[in-house]
């Protein structure tokens, strides 16, 4: 272990959720932080291979990352937390598969701890389970979000019973942390 982690999330997998033309950030810096906090990651995807980000600062694609299983191959009950990375493109696919509507449907219901930045809470949306809870995203999603019965707040990052929301990828800093936090959480699986 170096000074740079820890192993608080240790024994904890970690399901992130995304397709070609996720912004590179949001998928890469929380999974290198949650790694680094002890936890495994897995990405979960449409196809096996790899999938291919956005960068958004540079307007161009980004590089690739390699998946761990497909979407009919993940089951809810094997995780402690799910991470839904923005860019347009990503969510905009992925809240048109009902594979992954079910299975975020599923998760969420769960009481376990759901993390979405940017435009990720589109497929929170899609699989209805916003309704009354209080969050944020990038301001271009707020009437989808308020459409669905969520409280909309212009803030870093938002925590309602294990729902964490962000906005861009300035908040991951913060992002990041609230996850590790609520993952500590008794009733979101900690065990304090």
């Amino acid at each position: 272990m170096s000074i740079f982690s820890s192993d608080k999330l240790k024994g904890k997998k970690i399901a992130i959720i995304a397709t070609d033309g996720f912004e590179q950030a949001e998928l890469d810096d929380p999974k290198k932080y949650l790694e680094g906090e002890g936890a495994e990651t897995h990405v979960i995807s449409l196809k096996s291979g790899s999938i291919k980000g956005w960068d958004g600062p540079k307007k161009d694609w980004g590089s690739k990352v390699d998946v761990d299983k497909v979407i009919t191959d993940a089951k809810p009950a094997d995780y402690d937390a799910l991470v839904l990375p923005g860019g347009q493109m990503n969510p905009d696919i992925l809240r048109t598969n009902k594979d992954v509507v079910a299975f975020v449907k599923e998760f969420a219901g769960s009481g376990k701890v759901v993390a979405a930045i940017c435009h990720g809470p589109w497929t929170l949306i899609e699989a209805d389970v916003v309704r009354g809870k209080r969050m944020t995203s990038w301001p271009s999603l707020q009437t989808d979000l308020r459409n669905a019965g969520a409280h909309w707040e212009d803030s870093e990052v938002v925590t309602d019973h294990g729902l964490i929301t962000s906005r861009k990828p300035e908040d991951i800093p913060a992002f990041n942390k609230k996850i590790v936090e609520e993952m500590l959480e008794p009733q979101h699986g900690g065990h304090n």
